[in-house]
């Protein structure tokens, strides 16, 4: 039994302090925000931002992806100090308004990525929302049908966002941000049936080119927390509705970190 645990029996939360050697991110997906959400997680997050040098949002931020489900969700973060990152899910896009969603998070001082990048702290992000179309020798291919050939192409896009993407960032460290699972390790516990739905291997591929510390996605609720890339690269499945079924009585956002570059590297060299 973890401690975290040990001491959520007990009535005492448990903190983790923030370091002055690492860089710390809390990051979390799915949280799904309706009209019934105001006042829910004011608390979480400011719990996560106590912890975190930076919030990391990986998709379906809201339910059906309204501006008012956006201005519920953006009253939540209004007391996080720390940077928020995010990408939108398939729900951000229900109602057809992810032009607003995207709006009313940014003006609450939350950067949403789309084939674009950030750095915090010596830390590169790279963000897109992928998308589906299967792993492997099950990925589906561009024949047939025309609606076929969209739905492919469109897995084709997002995969060419995020290398655009990935290509752009400078940082010795680096982290991907989606919400579609880039590799079926992680989407394992889900029905094999919807396995074409939960992400695609052609988002892996951007990922085998450049240096990467870690990605994180959502949208597999009932996945697995963690699995690797071809190449080695941990891939963290931080939907909450997994983190809380999967580690009860601990906090639904998963702590990473990363050694902060030292000082004398990140320095210029002295004056001759």
């Amino acid at each position: 039994m973890s401690m975290h645990r040990v001491l959520a029996q007990a009535g005492i939360a448990m903190a983790h302090p923030k370091s002055s050697s690492h860089v710390r991110f809390a990051a979390v997906g799915d949280l799904h925000v309706h009209r019934d959400s105001a006042g829910s997680l004011h608390g979480f997050f400011a719990q996560a931002a106590d912890e975190a040098d930076a919030l990391l949002l990986c998709g379906d931020l809201t339910d059906y992806g309204t501006a008012e489900e956006a201005r519920i969700l953006a009253a939540e973060l209004s007391g996080v100090s720390v940077p928020i990152v995010a990408v939108l899910g398939n729900h951000d896009f229900e109602s057809g308004t992810p032009g607003q969603v995207v709006e009313v998070l940014a003006q609450a001082g939350v950067r949403v990525l789309d084939g674009s990048i950030c750095e915090i702290e010596g830390v590169g992000i790279a963000g897109v929302k992928g998308f589906g179309g299967g792993f492997g020798r099950g990925s589906l291919g561009a024949w047939g049908e025309p609606a076929i050939k969209l739905f492919v192409q469109e897995a084709l896009n997002e995969a060419m966002k995020l290398e655009s993407a990935l290509a752009k960032l400078r940082t010795r460290r680096r982290i991907a941000l989606l919400h579609y699972s880039p590799i079926v390790g992680t989407v394992q516990g889900e029905p094999v049936e919807i396995f074409p739905f939960l992400g695609s291997s052609r988002l892996e591929e951007p990922l085998l080119r450049y240096p990467m510390d870690a990605v994180f996605h959502g949208h597999a609720h009932r996945g697995t927390l963690q699995a690797r890339t071809i190449n080695d690269v941990p891939v963290y499945n931080v939907a909450r509705p997994l983190l809380l079924r999967s580690r009860p009585g601990e906090p639904p956002y998963f702590l990473y970190e990363l050694p902060r570059e030292a000082a004398e590297e990140a320095a210029p060299p002295p004056a001759a």
